[in-house]
């Protein structure tokens, strides 16, 4: 079975490097054509285009940072969606919006071809390890042939149907979950250092009470102002938070904690912090706490 993969960043380029070692035969293509040389010199072909990546694969993967990008590599005549062949299976494992998903679940359909939501849970250590949870929406036939190779990416696959935004929805909520963690702890450190107490004491407290790897991490990542380089940038923590806050309101359902959220964020971009890890939220908190 041929894979093809569009995108090669911090995502892309490890589950590129899964799927090479799960004995996958190998198309890429990236903008930046340097960050297929490492993947060619293990096996990978190059594309000059999705199109072309697309028209010899049976399976085209998108891991890109948003429905922008993803919208750019599927329509037009250098498009997926021109390139892959009735029956073909593109698998978006991006975090995109409903409407989005729901886009080019009709685009494909319309050309006989699959689409399935593939949107996956963790960083990119974890895309590394293939340790990655994946929440994946779609029609049964495209899962059952796409199985063997998601399960070579991940630990743990989640399906929730055949409604492809499903899956979206899944994920934007784990991702609301997770920046509501990023404000609450930014929060409660900066409150209790104002009292004399240590971050990394108050982070050894809090998990001893919770036990969380997440708040582990992030706790860490704030206590020591690591930020640099970003496992996931804050401007892609706003991004998510956005579409969190759209996905919402389309069901008329409130999100305070995420208006919050996305305030700090915009605060953080506006001082020049939007490349840093989003856990770098602190710094917007801690901005505020001065201010009289």
């Amino acid at each position: 079975m041929k894979i093809a993969i569009i995108g090669l960043g911090n995502m892309g380029r490890p589950i590129a490097e899964n799927v090479i070692q799960a004995g996958y035969e190998l198309i890429v293509y990236n903008r930046t054509k340097q960050k297929a040389e490492e993947l060619i010199s293990k096996g990978a072909h190059t594309a000059d285009t999705p199109r072309k990546a697309a028209e010899t694969a049976d399976i085209v993967l998108t891991m890109l940072a948003d429905d922008e990008a993803v919208s750019a590599v599927i329509f037009g005549v250098d498009g997926i969606l021109e390139g892959l062949s009735e029956n073909g299976i593109h698998i978006s494992m991006s975090t995109i919006s409903t409407e989005c998903s729901q886009q080019l679940s009709s685009a494909h359909r319309e050309k006989g071809q699959f689409f399935l939501a593939a949107p996956v849970l963790g960083r990119p250590d974890d895309a590394e390890k293939a340790a990655l949870r994946i929440i994946v929406a779609g029609p049964a036939e495209a899962k059952k042939k796409a199985k063997p190779l998601l399960e070579s990416l991940g630990q743990q696959l989640f399906d929730v149907g055949e409604e492809s935004r499903t899956a979206n929805v899944a994920k934007i909520g784990n991702n609301f979950l997770l920046v509501s963690m990023l404000e609450a702890l930014s929060e409660a450190f900066v409150m209790v250092e104002k009292y004399g107490l240590e971050q990394k004491q108050f982070l050894e407290i809090t998990n001893a009470l919770f036990g969380s790897p997440v708040y582990q991490n992030y706790g860490t990542i704030m206590a020591e102002q690591t930020f640099d380089p970003a496992g996931f940038k804050l401007k892609l923590g706003l991004k998510d938070t956005n579409l969190a806050l759209a996905a919402a309101e389309q069901v008329s359902a409130k999100l305070p904690t995420a208006q919050l959220a996305k305030t700090h964020f915009e605060s953080g971009i506006d001082k020049g912090w939007g490349d840093l890890d989003w856990a770098a939220l602190i710094k917007s908190v801690e901005l505020l706490s001065k201010q009289k």
